[in-house]
Order: structure tokens, then sequence, then C-alpha cells
């Protein structure tokens, strides 16, 4: 059980103690508290429980700067290393910072943006040097953990070889710093547009010195996004009384395009600390400088109503345990789960496309950065619970993007589509929001693009319809492409019988038994089948991983990804030959040996539980897939062991990407007991709940409670259940009955009640 703090975190104890003596002071990796004597846990504000340094180590990918929920700016500290582990820009075993940037990704893979960043210096700094690596910067600086802090909408950090400390925090649409210089030192900024930080690239850059307040420009690059255009505008407190520009390492006059960076200087005869806010736009700069927030200098006014719209974002679900640690887990993995998608259209609604078309957002907000190959598996089905007119938003926003290309999202990072990871996943996002009840988008319009974009030809798509599967030798990570168009067929058909068109829903439910092509009775592997459909791609190894090329899996391997058939397990386990072959096979799956086989194996396998692997998507539905199995109480056991094993309260808390909150996202639903095997059916699987009680807000006035009587770290298994006093006795919930309001009660033991859910799961 990893429900403790490492006691080899003495920084992280002294930052215990010190919240604890202010009450809501600012949190580090957190040990169980003592609630003090007729005080509840609900007195203590959930933002309190938040530890954003949870998965900045290890594979988690994180960045603990500052941020409010789905905002537009994500400014934090930047270590400036090209490695896997920077992909946020930052990673807890590092020493060094370069500086502040204003737009981060959360738990990727991949390194892009740290956009227009800003450091505070005490010397005059040479700025010529236009290498990037960190060492032939003079601005960088060392620090340390025991002078860092970090919670929900601020961070802060004291720069050592600058005597300078550094605070930040945001609005929805702009960033403040504050520099708290060593009195009588001089008083700098070093804002470089030039520096990138992975293949992200600077191609063309501009600095503009407006008057002795303000600094506007604005960086093209390429890199992951192959056309992102940042504009940008800063204010400052004090006046700029001197400045220098620099184009391509060379000195030059105030107006600046190339290769650009400043160092501007403020007088120092005031101890006052120095303040700059920061808006940007994808459009212009004039946008920047509607979004720039009209608010005075008040820092700590923001960082007020910051950490107000944070708890309010926390008090979708509130869960009551005396365990502490388990709610620095749940209310950070909550605070994760809503960093992204992030707002992208201007307070105007305009915002940029790919094709540098400006488009505007009437009644609704754009949101960028969608990893949908993660995401669509937890993290916006929590949405539909805590956040549904975000889901609406987003689908809107997706619909956008359709209107340039006629082809919905993979993944898009600043409007540019990376084509990042398989499937059409953006078409189980909006079928689940359509069959949740969720509106606010052209249900028409959606549905055409859904079915147009699974008819077109890109991707594989020409031989999965001219095939009825991918055969492995006509295209890379065959298995996997088939299995999520399968599910993507599934989810169009659904979305075309909830509209009423027949012909369309019984053309993609047919389309959607894909699935069957490639599964291998004779192994009970889904596997590479040739062109001519009668031969598997041999030799054949089901732990063999060779990372993106030459495989019929992606991220994997057979053992992880030969599970995917969330649209009907039923006819699945029957492939299998019943029940009892197909529960004993996926009791392997956690039983086998860890061995990955390989020359080429896959970074992204982490976390594994015998082949299980957490620290990837593709496993992340497969322990509830027992109940259907008509063993639910392995589902319990299982998801119960994921639970205490892939997360803790250190920065090496999550066991692999945090993938843009899909990672935090299983463990916020799957910790209140529940799980959307299949999002777009409308249903949660019943897994096991670890919280005495947890109050879900499903609309105003309306709440649903669930409870697990004598829950604990040995109670684990479901003894009985009961729904608004009537007897339950089923492995899922309908989303509707969850909105309808009420109580789901538990009574758990420490053995499994094998009659409980073993009936059929009654179709919704």
């Amino acid at each position: 059980m990893l429900f403790f703090i490492d006691s080899n975190q003495p920084k992280m104890m002294r930052y215990l103690v010190l919240a604890i003596i202010m009450s809501l002071g600012f949190n580090s990796c957190k040990n169980d508290k003592q609630i003090p004597e007729g005080e509840t846990s609900k007195t203590i504000d959930n933002i309190s429980y938040v530890d954003p340094f949870i998965g900045t180590g290890g594979h988690g990918h994180t960045y603990p700067g500052a941020t409010v929920p789905f905002g537009m700016l994500q400014v934090s500290p930047i270590n400036g290393i090209s490695k896997w582990d920077w992909c946020s820009g930052y990673h807890y075993s590092d020493s060094i910072v370069v500086g502040f940037s204003h737009l981060s990704l959360s738990g990727t893979g991949i390194g892009d943006l740290a956009d227009i960043l800003f450091m505070p210096v005490n010397k005059d700094v040479d700025l010529s040097a236009t290498a990037q690596p960190r060492d032939s910067l003079a601005y960088k600086s060392k620090y340390s953990h025991d002078n860092e802090k970090s919670s929900p909408g601020y961070y802060q950090l004291y720069l050592e070889d600058h005597d300078v400390n550094v605070e930040l925090t945001t609005s929805k649409r702009t960033a403040y710093h504050k520099y708290l210089f060593k009195e009588g030192d001089q008083q700098s900024v070093v804002v470089d547009l030039g520096f990138a930080i992975n293949w992200d690239l600077a191609v063309d850059t501009s600095l503009n010195i407006e008057d002795e307040y303000t600094l506007s420009g604005y960086r093209y690059s390429k890199g992951w996004a192959k056309n992102q255009k940042v504009f940008f505008v800063a204010k400052f407190s004090k006046p700029i009384i001197k400045h220098k520009v620099f184009v391509d390492g060379k000195l030059v006059e105030d107006k600046a395009k190339g290769e650009t960076a400043t160092q501007l200087f403020f007088d120092n005869t005031s101890s006052e600390a120095l303040f700059v806010k920061v808006a940007l736009s994808s459009v212009s700069i004039e946008n920047a400088k509607d979004n720039l927030a009209e608010d005075s200098f008040d820092f700590k006014n923001i960082k007020e109503k910051a950490e107000h719209v944070w708890q309010n974002a926390l008090t979708k679900i509130e869960v009551e345990t005396p365990v502490d640690s388990l709610k620095t887990m749940f209310y950070t993995a909550m605070y994760h789960a809503q960093l992204a998608p992030v707002t992208y259209s201007d307070e105007n609604g305009e915002f940029r496309k790919e094709n540098d078309e400006i488009a505007t957002a009437s009644n609704y907000t754009a949101y960028s950065t969608l990893s949908l190959w993660d995401t669509f598996r937890a993290e916006h089905p929590l949405l539909t619970l805590t956040a549904p007119d975000k889901v609406s938003d987003i689908v809107n926003s997706m619909l956008a993007y359709y209107e340039t290309r006629k082809i919905l999202p993979v993944w898009t990072l600043y409007a540019n589509e990376t084509n990042t990871m398989t499937g059409y996943h953006s078409i189980p996002v909006i079928a689940e929001a359509y069959i949740k009840g969720i509106r606010g988008f052209d249900a028409e319009k959606a549905f055409e693009a859904m079915k147009n974009t699974m008819m077109q030809d890109e991707r594989g798509l020409n031989h999965y319809k001219k095939y009825g599967y991918i055969p492995y030798s006509l295209l890379d990570e065959s298995v996997t492409i088939t299995l999520e168009y399968a599910y993507d067929d599934w989810c169009v058909a659904q979305m075309a019988k909830a509209l009423g068109k027949q012909d369309d829903y019984e053309f993609f439910l047919n389309r959607s038994k894909a699935y069957r092509h490639l599964f291998d009775k004779e192994t009970g592997f889904m596997r590479g089948k040739s062109v001519d459909g009668k031969l598997w791609n041999e030799p054949f190894d089901p732990k063999h991983s060779n990372h993106r090329e030459q495989t019929d899996y992606t991220e994997g391997n057979a053992w992880q990804h030969s599970w995917f058939v969330p649209q009907d397990v039923e006819d699945f386990i029957s492939l299998h030959g019943g029940d009892n072959i197909f529960a004993g096979r996926l009791e392997q799956l956690f039983t086998e040996s860890s061995e990955i086989t390989g020359d080429n194996i896959s970074a992204d396998i982490s976390g594994l539980i015998g082949q299980y692997a957490h620290g990837n998507e593709p496993s992340h539905h497969i322990a509830y897939l027992f109940n259907h199995a008509n063993q639910p109480w392995r589902t319990q056991y299982w998801v119960r062991h994921i639970l205490d094993t892939q997360y803790n309260t250190t920065p090496n808390g999550l066991s692999g990407n945090e993938d843009c909150g899909q990672m935090s996202a299983w463990y916020a639903l799957s910790s209140i007991g529940l799980y959307p095997l299949n999002p777009a059916s409308g249903n949660y699987e019943i897994g096991s709940p670890i919280f005495e009680k947890t109050t879900l807000s499903v609309s105003e006035g309306k709440t649903f409670i669930i409870e697990a009587e004598n829950v604990s770290d040995k109670n684990i298994y479901i003894q009985s259940a009961i729904l608004n006093n009537k007897v339950f006795n089923k492995t899922s919930i309908s989303h509707q009955d969850i909105l309808q309001g009420g109580t789901l009660h538990f009574v758990m033991g420490p053995e499994p009640n094998k009659d409980w859910g073993v009936t059929k799961n009654i179709k919704e």
C-alpha cells in the first residue's frame, strides 16, 4: 500500500508543518494530517490536499506551475533540458532553471511549447549566444526544492544565482509574475523568444518596447505543432529605464525581428517587488491586449481568486476518509484532470486555425490540446459528470476543426493536427456527450463529421474499408488501429441510432465487428493478419514490443492490446469460449511475468503488473472486464491493487505519462467505485470504492452519493449494495441514474461475495 510519504523527503515534511501552521498554506508531498477534535475534514479546503509536484518525477511529465482550470496559460518553470522526461519543461530531478514560460503540456510524451520565456536576473547578462544547450545561457540559475512551493493557481521559486524570489499566478487569460529582488540589486528581466526545448524551433520572432511599461511581440515556431503562432503583451509595474535587444545574437535597436531576446532594466532604488502581467493570443497582439486583465498588480488578490476558482472546481466531487494521503491522491488527480484541454479562443472569441484562417467561437469557448487517444477513455467521461458545459464547448471546438479539413481531429495542439496516435477518438467523445444528454452543439453536423471521418481513406481507413480489417503488411500497428476503428464505428452507429438514421446504424454496427477478423482463438490474442485473410503474422511472441515501427501494436504488445472490444464484451467473451476461459486469460495477464522482449521496447510500457501496463492507456479498461465474465470480485481485487500500487504522493506518484488528465481521471473515477469501460454506452462499471462517502454534485441542488460501509485497505470486496433503498445487484450503473441523484450504498468486506453482481449485466 503506497498511502504514505517517502521518509526520504524531509523538505516535503517541512512544507507540511508550514501548511498546518498556516491552515491554508502551500502543499508539497503530504503525510496524513491530524484533524483537530470536533473539526471535520470538510472544513479544510480541498485545494490544501493538492500536490502539483506529484507526477513531476519519473515518467509522469507533469508541470508544477500556475494555471486555473482549463486556463489559456500555464506559467511554469523551465529546466532547459531536451529529453523525454522533460516534456513539460520541468523534471523534479533537476536543479537548474532557465526561466518561466507561459504554455506547458501536462503529462504528454512529446515535448513542445515552453513559449515566451521570462527570467528575472540581478546582473547584466550576455544574450549573444544563440545556442540552445542551457549551459550556454547566461541567465540560468540554480535552485533547491527547499525553496520551491506549488499549490493550485500558485507557484514560487527562489533563484539562487540571482537572489530573486519568483511567484506566479494566473487568471483565465492572464499570467501574473512577482519578482522580489535583494535590496540594492539590479532589477532586470530577460525575455528570450528564441529559446526552445526538444524539437520545437522558433522560425520568426519579434519584440517591440511600446512604451516604458509595455513589451509586445510574437513567436512563430514549428515542432509538434507545425504552424504555431503566439502573440503576447506584457505590462510591468515599474518603468523600463534601459534595455538591450538582440537579434540572432547581435545587439540592435528597439524593434526587433528574427531570433530575438531582450534584457529590460528597472529602477532599483525602491525595494518594492517588480510585477509583470502577460497575456497571449493565437491571433494578434491586439487580441493579446484584449485578453490582458484590467486588474491592477494586486498579486495577492489574483492568487486568492485563482484559489477560489480551484476550490469550486474541486468540490464537484467530495470524498470523505480518515486517510489523508488518499485525499491527496484524489484531489491531485482531480486537479490534473482539469489542466487540459486548454482555453484557446480569445476574449472576443477569435482563434487561429492550422491554415491561418481566423475563426470566431460564437456562444462557446474554443479549446485545444486534445490528447484524444488517451483522454476519451476516462478524462472526457469524468468531465461529463463534473463539467458538462465544457464538454459541449469541446465538441464545438472539434466541429470547428472539422470545417477546415472535413476530418475530425486526432490530437490537436494549438489547433494544429499532430496526427499523433491511432484511431479517431473525437468520435466517442461526441457520441458519449450526446448519449448522456449533453446538448449545446449541432447533432446533425456532428453526425456528418463522424460519418465522413470514418468514410475517408486516410490513416489506413482505405485498407480497413477494403478488407474489413487492416492487413499487417500494409500498415504498422495494424491490430491496434483495426480495433480502435471498430470501436469508433460502433460509436458512429450509436449516434446514428439516436438520430433515427437506421441505414447508417446498421452499416457502422456491422463494420464495428472488425475485431472478429483478428482474434486467434488458439492463442487467445488479437494478431496481425495477412491480406488474404488466411495467415497470421509470424513469428509471434505476445511479449514482444517494437516501438512504433514494424509492429502490429501501438506502444505495447499483444498482451496489452488484445482486450480492446469495449463495444461488445459479451461477443468478445464468446470468441474466447466463455466466461471461464476468458477470465482465466484475464487473470494470466496480471500474473504473467513482466518480461518485455525486443530490441526497441516502447518506453511507454510502464506500471507493469504482470503484462498489464497501467502506465499506458490501452490497459486502463482491462481490469473491469471481469465484471462481464461473471467474476466481479476479480475486478474489485485488481482495481484496488492498481489503486494501491500505481499511485502515490511523491513526485514519482504516477506510473506513466499523465497524458493531459487520463492517468489521473482513471484514479479519480476508480477510487470512487466507477469506470467507463465503454464511454459511449452511457454506463459505468462498478469497481471497488476506497472512500467511506463520495458526494457528486450532478446538478443545481442535486447530489449522487456513494457510500462504502466498512471500507478499508482489507475490506475491498462488495458484499451487498442498495440503490435508493432498493437492492442493487448489477456491476454497472447508468449516467442517467446518477444524474437523477440518490444514494448507492455498498457494504464492504475482506472476502469476495461471489453471489453479488454475477448475473449477466442488464443492457440499458
